[in-house]
């Protein structure tokens, strides 16, 4: 079944990620032409060889502002009018308490989660206006609207997202263009393994005993709300693995 609507040049960030990569084999296999960012070159060039689409790579990180703008102004022609942007560079650093959190692993999460997708952001939504046409997609977490023990940060950024998202949508009501938050929950992805500096043990006992979403979950989810009709908004979307839930507020006795 076809979908009702299929953007046709997709700009993913954070393309080589687990997310990243399952949002571009999604789009690709419906034909998209892809705009993929990485700062790895070859993991960009592998994931690009194995994509049988029109494909313009850039290698950036998502927390250089004059590089992403640089970036966009390169852009070929036939790559310019970007339908759909995927805003999905990020990630969690550590999860000590506030007290002894590292605070280069504090700037490193707002710049990754929140400096690119602002920047970036702006940048399409220009052209999209001007065309009074586009989507833009940003990944969340369930972080920003439950948080935890160790979160502080992470799950700041995360409700910035969703607020921002929110405020695009508020601003963007006379066009045409889209907005739509995704909040994952638990997905077992490399985010673990990432977030505890690559310490594998660690990192697989977040998933132990669960049935934990996978990319291709919200990957799927990403798609379907990017290929519904143009007048259908999804504002937000909330995913969670059936074996994850909203817990009760935590109190402490002594």
């Amino acid at each position: 079944m076809n979908a009702p609507y299929l953007p046709k040049i997709v700009m993913i960030t954070g393309a080589t990620g687990g997310f990243g990569q399952a949002f571009a084999k999604r789009f690709a296999a419906a034909g998209c032409k892809l705009i993929l960012t990485s700062r790895s070159p070859e993991k960009l060039n592998k994931l690009a060889a194995a994509l049988e689409v029109p494909i313009y790579k850039i290698i950036l990180d998502i927390r250089d502002r004059k590089a992403i703008e640089a970036a966009f102004a390169a852009l070929p022609e036939e790559f310019r009018a970007i339908d759909l942007l995927i805003n999905n560079a990020g990630g969690a650093f550590g999860m000590e308490p506030a007290q002894q959190a590292n605070l280069d692993d504090w700037q490193n999460m707002i710049e990754t989660n929140n400096l690119g997708l602002v920047v970036c952001t702006r940048l399409a939504l220009s052209g999209m206006v001007e065309r009074n046409h586009g989507h833009i997609i940003n990944i969340g977490s369930i972080s920003g609207s439950y948080p935890y023990p160790g979160g502080h940060v992470y799950c700041a950024v995360k409700a910035f997202t969703k607020q921002f998202s929110l405020s695009l949508r508020a601003d963007l009501l006379a066009t045409k263009v889209r907005v739509t938050n995704i909040e994952p929950g638990m997905v077992a992805t490399d985010f673990s393994l990432n977030r505890f500096k690559g310490d594998a043990e660690r990192a697989s006992k977040i998933y132990a005993g669960t049935d934990a979403l996978t990319a291709d979950d919200i990957a799927e989810s990403v798609f379907w709300a990017a290929t519904l009709p143009p007048r259908v908004n999804i504002n937000r979307l909330e995913v969670m693995p059936t074996t994850q839930g909203p817990g009760p507020l935590a109190v402490h006795r002594t």
